[in-house]
């Protein structure tokens, strides 16, 4: 019996699994059975040319296997979509399959045709007889180029020979026609034609060619292309200072300071290393690598593509990223480290390097943050003149968005950190340090120069020449700061240094009181002080712990009086309000000032129409960082608080983005409907109570009374507690208790309590009457002795009491209780710790509006309910809600009135709007006398027209300039001629309002309209610089010449000693042109001395590092001061390019507004400090003369004919 076929199923079973996962064809096909003619589905699976077919696609197992090799497969013609599959011998039934649509059918006919094996055998041999004939062609061709390449060799070697023939043939042929020669060289006529010839033919190609290169060097392209070439020199030298700067970081201050970790007692730990410098090293890295490529772009000169460049720089951006976050904690980190005496020592000892040159950690930790916009200006400066076809320009667009989306960051965090910065400098240049300084909540308000004038028992002894001579203002003067918590007195070294004074020299303005006006029984008024024209005001210090002093300084103008003791009474009510507020609400409301503060999402919650930074403010509040117009209005007029910072920064720059209509209309509206004006929010947690005593219909009466009016002034009317009927209750100070209570006291006789509540016709309080009433004082005492404690820590001022006590004989006795009356000069109101006033006080009893404002919050919203009626506690409420306008308005009238004189004197408009206001606060019959008093002060500041008398104008030196001949440049002396030169940069420097420094306006087409004092200062350089170059270049020999150079010098370092470094960089650069540098015969005879002044004047005012050398001298020097104008335009145009000022969504950009506002508050601290120097008017003629300044071309035409060029060899 023959055996059945055997095969390896289980590799079929393996061939199955593989055609069901990698076959060339699968899919269900209906299969026509052999038995019944009946069609089944299957899931059939080609592989090779091996087809399986399964009962569904989930089978593990084939149901049947067909071997297609030697098959055909072919449509059927009559059935749809019906195919066969032959095989190849007689007596095997044909496959009959079946597929759903056409498409599918046609492609299983087409697999299962290819799937042959033989026909894929017959296709390789084919392949390969092909290959082997390309095999035989292409050496047959190697073969043919060798013999090609023969072939050329012996050419060229053939074609050498012949070459050498010609020559022997050419020179036996000069030797055979000798006479021939001759006969040619005989003829001249030719010979001169043909050189002529030669000559023109020359010389018309050089001229068209000079024509054609000038032509170019003249187009705009060429021109275009220059600057892009100069803006890459640039960045490629800004790019190496920058790679410096990093390494003195790292190799200077890291790197030591991770040493220093390590030790055995190491000052600070590696967190607080990794803190400050996080990816320090890593930015020196990137820059090592981008600066590398730049220096190998310029090797490549003319050829400069940058593009490639900058794509390696952004996708680095996030370890700038994450060191812009980190900005703020590094720098509050190092001022916390700073606190350990042996780390600061240890840092002192880094920056004495001679490599940082002076310069503090804090300094090189925020060069990186200007990088990047430094980056974006030079994309600005390189797509301005690059065209738009140019290749790199997409590259170029795209590298510049990118980095202003980290510029805006990095300026917000620079913003930030500015006040931290900014006392970390001050209290490195304290020779004793100030730890003070060190804390970061501190904010710097204003610094300069004032005049401490001796105390009372010192100037006893002096006279009255003394006082007002020279030698007093020199060793009185002292460099002031304030900050919002303390007032720093300093006196200052030769070098710079800064000693803060023994006594006295740290001020905590808690404990000081102002005194802007010294009246006649003030023990420091000085009889003779009629020579300070007022300009003199004083500081009494009380200190808890120890014994009270007072400190009399003066300022050199009355517009720096008005700033220094604006900002300083600002400051003072800040913290005293706080203070005051804090205090008397604990334990008597669920809602303290800062609780309340945080309670209202307002003040630190970003919305659609504000940002908030994470640095607070002097009132504890986050500053600002975007926000719309209306919500920065909104906080101007917040009668909660105002930070002197947002008030200064406000008043710098209101402009910008508003208009003084604006602001005038906005303080007007909340002055007449303080109700209506206020945010609800803001009112509700203002008012909030443990009792919740002030219901919410009072916050929302529309009732007239809710509005100011002027018409006749009645009294308030509440219920009195006691037998009188009717009486006016303004304010109570204490409560109408006996002596058990504690009330305070503020006669000199302790059995009299003062009551402000009674009228005139109440009766004497008994001490019977004390014990019938001593059931309510459980009531009040907790209240009482809160708020006594509270006034005694605070040093009010600006609201008389005479006010609130009714004058009756009957009611108190001489000895009693002297009456208040209404002081001549604000005052602050001083208690001590026993009670009573301070002796000789008890007629200047006064308080703060802020501090009013706060005692009357406290007392009306912590009474209680049994004690006032409704009525009583809504006119109280109204009562503090006008006053705390009224104050609010004056206040900022006040600032802008003393520091911004020139906004109403070129504002017309503004100014009638402003008096018109002031005149309708002076018609309110219920206005306190100092806030009248105030209010009339600032009316006279304003209406004022005539200006200082004492300050000289450009225009009248001009004007005096016109008389007389000039002096000659001989008979004038150094001393004289650098006096006069600083007394005009400084005229000319201080004339310029701030308003020109906003928007650029210098670099505007229209820059002559818009920022006209700013174009007479630069016009005013030049034509300095022109006088010094002209009046060198008038000297026709060599020695004269010499020593013009060196009286100029002198003048320049005279110019050093007055600190007008403009007049330096006037002289330096005068002296550096190309008319005057380039005289070698002329500078061999300067001496070497002279020489080494003009490398130190030229290395204080050198542009290197964005003048750092001059900031660093400018930050030691003492005012009066005429600094570089041109170093500050760089920095406000480098804050105008790098951020806008608005956001996209609309937002003011507060960050850069505050950013502006610093340097403005500098350049106008330099501005208002004024000279000494008594004017010369022959000296001012000879250097207004014009008429002997000589223009750039001029000037290097009379060089060249001074000292000729020497030819080249």
């Amino acid at each position: 019996m023959q055996k059945s076929v055997r095969y390896n199923e289980g590799h079929a079973l393996y061939l199955s699994v593989v055609a069901r996962k990698e076959g060339s064809k699968r899919g269900y096909l209906s299969k026509k059975t052999t038995e019944n003619s009946r069609w089944t589905e299957k899931y059939f699976a080609l592989y090779q040319n091996v087809l399986f077919y399964f009962e569904n696609d989930q089978s593990a197992r084939p149901s049947g296997i067909y071997l297609l090799e030697g098959c055909t497969c072919e449509r059927a013609p009559a059935p749809k979509h019906y195919f066969l599959v032959i095989f190849g011998h007689e007596g095997q039934k044909p496959l009959e399959l079946r597929s759903e649509d056409e498409s599918d059918c046609n492609e299983w006919v087409e697999c299962i045709q290819q799937a042959s094996y033989s026909d894929i055998m017959i296709e390789r041999e084919i392949l390969m007889q092909k290959y082997i004939h390309l095999v035989q062609i292409l050496e047959t061709e190697k073969i043919a180029a060798n013999q090609l390449r023969t072939q050329l060799e012996d050419q060229d070697t053939e074609i050498e020979r012949l070459k050498a023939e010609i020559v022997v043939l050419n020179k036996a042929k000069e030797r055979m026609l000798p006479f021939q020669g001759n006969q040619e060289e005989e003829d001249p006529d030719i010979k001169k034609i043909k050189k002529v010839q030669s000559f023109m033919r020359g010389w018309l190609c050089r001229r068209k060619w000079k024509i054609i290169v000038q032509d170019y060097i003249c187009s705009p392209h060429a021109e275009s292309m220059r600057k892009r070439n100069q803006i890459v020199f640039n960045m490629v030298e800004a790019e190496t200072e920058y790679v410096h700067q990093l390494s003195i970081l790292v190799n200077c201050f890291l790197r030591p300071l991770r040493m220093a970790a390590s030790s055995k007692k190491p000052p600070i730990n590696h967190d607080d290393v990794s803190s400050i410098f996080l990816n320090s090293e890593t930015i020196m890295f990137l820059h090592e690598i981008f600066h590398q490529g730049l220096k190998a772009r310029i090797a490549n000169w003319p050829t400069l593509v940058l593009a490639d460049l900058f794509d390696i720089l952004l996708p680095m951006l996030n370890i700038y990223q994450e060191f812009v976050r980190n900005h703020q904690y590094s720098l509050q980190v190092l001022a916390n480290c700073k606190q350990n005496r042996d780390f600061d020592k240890l840092l002192k000892q880094y920056e004495s390097n001679a490599g940082c040159e002076g310069r503090m950690l804090e300094t090189f930790l925020t060069y990186p943050m200007f990088q990047i916009p430094r980056y974006i200006i030079t994309l600005h400066e390189l797509l301005a003149h690059t065209p738009h076809e140019h290749v790199e320009r997409k590259s170029l667009e795209f590298a510049k968005s990118k980095l202003e989306e980290l510029s805006k960051m990095m300026h917000d965090e620079v913003s930030d950190t500015e006040n931290i910065r900014k006392n970390l400098a001050i209290e490195r240049m304290i020779v004793e340090g100030c730890d003070i300084l060190l804390d970061t909540s501190q904010t710097f308000v204003r610094q300069g120069s004032l005049i401490q004038l001796p105390s009372s028992s010192e100037r006893g002894m002096l006279s009255k020449v003394r006082l007002g001579s020279l030698s007093l203002r020199k060793e009185g003067e002292r460099q002031c700061f304030l900050f919002t918590k303390h007032f720093l007195i300093c006196t200052r070294t030769s070098g710079g240094k800064l000693h803060l004074l023994k006594q006295g020299g740290t001020l905590s303005l808690i404990e000081c009181t102002l005194i802007e006006e010294l009246d006649a029984s003030d023990e420091d008024y000085n009889a003779a002080g009629q020579g300070f024209s007022h300009l003199e005001f004083k500081i009494v210090v009380e200190p808890p712990d120890g014994q009270s002093f007072s400190v009399v300084l003066l300022a050199p103008s009355r517009q720096e009086k008005a700033a220094w003791t604006s900002d300083i009474s600002q400051c003072i009510d800040n913290i005293r309000c706080n203070g005051l507020m804090t205090s008397v609400f604990e334990e008597n409301s669920k809602v303290s000032v800062p609780h309340m503060i945080k309670s209202d999402a307002r003040l630190h919650k970003d919305d659609v129409d504000i940002c908030f930074s994470k640095t607070l403010n002097s009132c504890k509040v986050p500053q600002i960082r975007y926000a719309s117009v209306e919500r920065l209005l909104e906080r101007l007029t917040d009668l909660r608080f105002l930070s002197i910072d947002f008030l200064n920064t406000f008043l710098h720059t209101y402009r910008i983005f508003t208009t003084a209509a604006v602001v005038i209309d906005k303080l007007a509206d909340i002055y007449k409907k303080p109700f209506t004006s206020i945010p609800v929010r803001s009112l509700e947690l203002f008012f909030a109570t443990n009792q919740g005593a002030w219901g919410s219909d009072s916050l929302n009466n529309k009732s007239p009374r809710l509005c100011r009016k002027f018409s006749s002034p009645p009294p308030i009317s509440i219920p009195s507690r006691t037998s009188s009927p009717v009486h006016c209750r303004k304010l109570s100070l204490s409560s109408p208790v006996g002596v058990k209570v504690g009330a305070l006291d503020l006669s000199t006789t302790p059995p009299a309590p003062l009551d402000l509540s009674r009228g005139p016709s109440s009766p004497e309080l008994s001490p019977s009457a004390g014990d019938d009433i001593s059931g309510e004082l459980p009531r009040i005492d907790a209240f009482c002795g809160k708020l006594r404690r509270s006034i005694r820590r605070a040093v009010l001022e600006s609201v008389s009491l005479d006010k609130f006590i009714p004058e009756s004989p009957s009611s108190s006795e001489p000895g009693d209780l002297s009456p208040c009356r209404s002081p001549s000069t604000p005052r602050h109101l001083r208690y001590r710790q026993s009670g009573g006033l301070a002796a000789g006080e008890n007629s200047r009893c006064t308080m703060s509006p802020a501090s009013a404002f706060a005692i009357a919050t406290a007392a009306a919203g912590h009474s209680s309910s049994q004690g006032f009626s409704n009525s009583e506690k809504s006119c109280d409420k109204e009562f503090i809600i006008r006053r705390a306008a009224t104050n609010r308005v004056l206040n900022v009238l006040r600032h802008w009135v003393s520091k911004h004189s020139q906004d109403f004197d070129l504002n017309g408009e503004l100014k009638t709007g402003v008096i018109s206001l002031l005149e309708e606060v002076l018609r309110d019959p219920d206005l306190l006398p100092q806030e009248r008093k105030a209010a009339t002060n600032i009316l006279s500041a304003i209406s004022q027209d005539e200006p200082d008398d004492t300050q000289l104008r450009i225009e009248d030196i001009l004007q005096m300039a016109e008389s007389p001949k000039a002096e000659c440049f001989e008979s004038l002396s150094a001393m004289e001629m650098a006096e006069q030169i600083t007394l005009l940069d400084h005229i000319v420097f201080r004339s310029i309002p701030y308003e020109e420094f906003l928007g650029q306006g210098w670099m505007k087409v229209d820059k002559t309209e818009r920022t006209p004092y700013i174009m007479k200062t630069s016009q005013h350089f030049n034509d300095m610089s022109n006088l010094v170059a002209s009046q060198i270049m008038a000297h026709s020999d060599v020695g004269s010449r010499a020593s013009s150079i060196e009286k100029w010098l002198a003048v320049a370092d005279i110019c050093r000693c007055l600190n007008n470094y403009n007049g330096v960089l006037e002289i330096t650069s005068a002296l550096n042109r190309s008319a005057i540098y380039r005289l070698k015969k002329t500078w061999a005879k300067v001496c070497k001395q002279t020489k080494a002044l003009m490398d130190r004047l030229q290395k204080i005012v050198s542009s290197e590092g964005r003048f750092k050398n001059l900031r660093e001298t400018l930050k030691n020097c003492n005012p009066p001061c005429v600094p570089y104008l041109g170093m500050y335009l760089t920095d406000l145009a480098f804050i105008e390019e790098g951020t806008p000022n608005f956001t996209e969504e609309g937002l003011v950009n507060f960050s850069k507004m505050r950013m502006i506002s610093h340097i403005i508050r500098e350049i106008r601290q330099f501005q208002q400090a004024p000279y000494r120097i008594e004017h010369q008017s022959k000296v001012t003629q000879f250097l207004l003369d014009k008429t002997v300044v000589m223009d750039e071309d001029t000037l290097y035409e009379l060089s060249l004919k001074i000292e000729p060029r020497v030819p080249p060899g």
